[in-house]
């Protein structure tokens, strides 16, 4: 299994992609259509840009297969490639973003889950998350903040 890395500069169009293509397959029939119209390619693109100094990635330099990007206590962003499922990338993924929000002192990491993607609760509730409660979190576009109302999930990192 590859190792987990800072993502460069030739992983950013790539990246956005897996994004993008990740958002919409996970999202698909489960989010109002006011939001997803706000989702193109370009939207993930700058969102990208805005975040590279701060997203893991693993996969090869421009062959991303997944990646997370920390916010705070919060485990903000965590996508894997749909050819990376099953090979145990993302478990290598989530002990990378677990063990760096444990470095920065976070005792209780959380993690924003769209209401009904079975598949990302599955995974998340096997990695020792736990759905706490439903929540509305602000969600960031390109037209400001959409109020989105989430499954928020959360692990006891230290402490």
């Amino acid at each position: 299994m590859t190792a987990v890395r800072d993502a460069e500069p030739a992983d950013l169009k790539p990246l956005a992609h897996l994004w993008w293509t990740g958002w919409r397959d996970g999202h698909e029939g489960l989010l109002p259509d006011a939001l997803k119209r706000l989702r193109t390619l370009e939207s993930f693109e700058d969102r990208m840009a805005a975040a590279l100094p701060k997203v893991r990635t693993l996969g090869p330099v421009g062959a991303p297969l997944g990646f997370h990007l920390l916010k705070d206590d919060e485990l903000y962003q965590f996508y894997l490639a749909a050819e990376a499922r099953g090979t145990g990338a993302a478990a290598v993924l989530m002990a990378d973003a677990e063990a760096r929000l444990a470095q920065a002192g976070v005792a209780t990491a959380w993690l924003a889950c769209a209401i009904g993607n079975a598949r990302a609760a599955r995974f998340y509730e096997k990695s020792g998350w736990t759905m706490a409660r439903i929540e509305t979190v602000p969600t960031e576009t390109s037209e400001g903040l959409f109020p989105l109302e989430v499954w928020r999930y959360e692990k006891h990192l230290a402490g």
